[in-house]
């Protein structure tokens, strides 16, 4: 695919400001000139700044580091959680948040809604979104910058239902506030788009009802959610909300890959003391904690992250981490297992007219134990043979690069025939999506090296449990009479499919690795399997009772907790982004709250 990635850089290089309306071309403008200058962001966040910045006492040695270098808290990864965490410990405690990546502020992929194809399609070691492929065969990605997923998923915002909140435990006076404090900063409501109104309209038809109107709320039926894209489509991030933290307390290193936590063994249990961590220029560093015993280290490194950093620490089964040659600190054998991800599958809907570029704004709670959501118009520029424009994008559906070792010349040939096999109308078109609520089908993930920058192996073994597989069934079933409704005809000007015709569109697109089946679209079943894609609602592997207690401490450790979503059971709510973000904050508080009591102020 290289061939393929130095065109899409040619058409950002070449075409990125004609894109943006006048003001937004001069700040870009205005950012371009100021590289190797102070950035307009220090401004706002003094304290984010390079891990090669950090003071040389506490650089790589077998000492503890001096007073000065050590910190009540240590967050790895500032991501969905890290950020509001990280800023709310800071209100009365020194805090050093560590994220491997760098910033979205300046990253024009990032930052605007109409680049959200090209950031995942950017598959370069710098780029904010790592790629991986889960041994399912299916393409998928993780954040790789400040920010984390809240900086390359589609943007949807909404609250976790009530029941969740039940079953995880959570206070609901405090999560009630804890959800404002961060859609303050960066929950909006979108202006809803005609395919997004078209797909309204067709889910009340077919009976996903009642119309709720616009809410953060999840209740069953048809809604119209947050979104955090402006009405600019500027992208807003987890990491505005650092602009809450206390700056005097706080530093945020970025491009500060942590490789693993460092423990003191010497007690009865083994306690977590600080981490060493490699700088943008390759140099190791250590960061311990303050001599505290209410100290601690959290890991918020995602589903994928976390787990994955606690294997490469000497926490996890015994026997995966002996083959690596890791010295064991704590034998757990639930590390990295119930991993989970909720299985999607696009439908592909062409339009005889130009549709208007749309993320998730409409949303179908149904009844079957499935959503429904939509995207538009990613796939319609003049350079589209040149771009693979990831999930969402009419060509291919998802991210569809091919594996390294398998990037021959002819394989790039024939990935871009069959993209031109593709009939032209699917470049002005969308995707309606359905996607299986709460699946019971799990994996694991289990390291394949001990090099942190490498993706661990990750399996989640969609549709292996019949009742998600039957529940995929449904949704099908669903979006082909939604794609049949008058609306949607009316709107795309196309004439009305059959069931298989529909189908067929879809099974073209290269979604996935999974071998195709010549009875996809006669069977749904087989068509639920072979066109699986995701959706980045990846949970588990360090999970409450297993790997962490109901405080998200590590069990068996002390001063270590690991506060993401790889602590869920189920993905909350149709898109889980609100809620993360709502634990880093809830947390964060409860946390003062225990240490500090009143006197916490929060």
């Amino acid at each position: 695919m290289a061939l393929v990635g130095a065109l899409s850089l040619i058409f950002l290089k070449n075409n990125l400001l004609i894109a943006f309306p006048p003001f937004l071309c001069c700040l870009l403008s205005l950012l371009s000139s100021c590289q190797g200058k102070t950035q307009f962001y220090e401004y706002k966040y003094p304290f984010i700044k390079q891990a090669s910045s950090f003071s040389s006492s506490s650089s790589f040695s077998s000492s503890r580091g001096s007073p000065e270098s050590a910190f009540d808290y240590i967050i790895v990864g500032g991501g969905t959680a890290g950020c509001p965490l990280a800023a709310t410990l800071s209100q009365n405690f020194s805090v050093l948040l560590l994220e491997r990546g760098g910033v979205p502020f300046n990253n024009v992929n990032v930052s605007f809604l109409s680049n959200f194809h090209l950031n995942l399609a950017d598959i370069s070691p710098q780029s904010a979104s790592q790629y991986f492929i889960s041994n399912d065969g299916v393409f998928n990605a993780r954040g790789r910058v400040l920010g984390g997923g809240s900086s390359i998923n589609a943007g949807f915002y909404t609250r976790a239902n009530s029941e969740f909140i039940e079953r995880v435990g959570w206070g609901k006076k405090l999560v009630n506030k804890s959800y404002p404090w961060v859609e303050k900063v960066v929950a909006h409501h979108p202006n809803l788009a005609p395919w997004q109104k078209a797909l309204k309209d067709s889910l009340l038809d077919v009976g996903v009802s009642p119309f709720n109107g616009f809410t953060y709320d999840h209740i069953n039926g048809t809604k119209v959610g947050g979104t955090i894209f402006d009405r600019f489509g500027r992208r807003h991030t987890s990491a505005e909300l650092l602009s809450y933290a206390n700056p005097k307390k706080i530093t945020v290193l970025i491009h500060a890959t942590v490789q693993k936590i460092v423990f003191d063994t010497s007690g009865k249990r083994p306690k977590a003391v600080g981490v060493i961590f490699k700088d943008e220029k390759g140099n190791l560093h250590q960061a311990f904690l303050a001599n505290n015993p209410k100290s601690e280290i959290i890991l918020s490194c995602g589903a994928i992250g976390s787990p994955q950093m606690l294997l490469l620490s000497g926490v996890g089964p015994k026997a995966e981490l002996e083959k690596l040659n890791i010295s064991v600190v704590l034998d757990n054998k639930f590390v990295g297992k119930g991993m989970a991800d909720n299985p999607m599958n696009s439908i592909f809907v062409p339009s005889n007219r130009p549709v208007d570029q749309s993320l998730i704004q409409t949303v179908g709670i149904t009844k079957l134990g499935v959503y429904i959501e939509a995207s538009s118009g990613f796939g319609q520029s003049s350079e589209s043979f040149h771009c693979h424009h990831g999930i969402m994008s009419a060509e291919i559906g998802q991210l569809s690069t091919v594996p390294p070792k398998q990037r021959t010349p002819e394989a790039i040939q024939d990935f871009i025939r069959r993209k031109r096999e593709l009939p032209h109308e699917a470049f002005k078109g969308g995707f309606i999506l359905e996607k299986i609520a709460n699946p019971i089908s799990t994996g694991e993930l289990t390291l394949i090296n001990t090099n942190v920058d490498d993706n661990p192996s990750v399996s989640f073994n969609y549709f292996s449990h019949p009742h998600d597989l039957a529940r995929c069934v449904d949704g099908v079933r669903m979006v082909a009479k939604i794609v049949q409704s008058q609306h949607f005809l009316n709107y795309t000007q196309c004439d009305k499919q059959t069931v298989e015709q529909i189908l067929n569109a879809s099974v073209k697109a290269n979604v996935n690795l999974i071998p195709k089946n010549t009875n996809d679209t006669k069977s749904m079943e087989q068509f639920c399997k072979d066109t699986v894609i995701t959706i980045w609602h990846f949970h588990g592997g360090c999970h409450v009772g297993k790997v962490v207690n109901p405080d998200y401490k590590v069990l068996g450790i002390h001063g270590l907790r690991v506060i993401d979503g790889s602590t869920f059971n189920e993905s909350p709510g149709t898109n889980p982004q609100g809620t993360v973000l709502m634990m880093g904050r809830y947390m964060g508080v409860k946390i003062l709250r225990q240490r500090l009591g009143k006197a916490a102020g929060v």
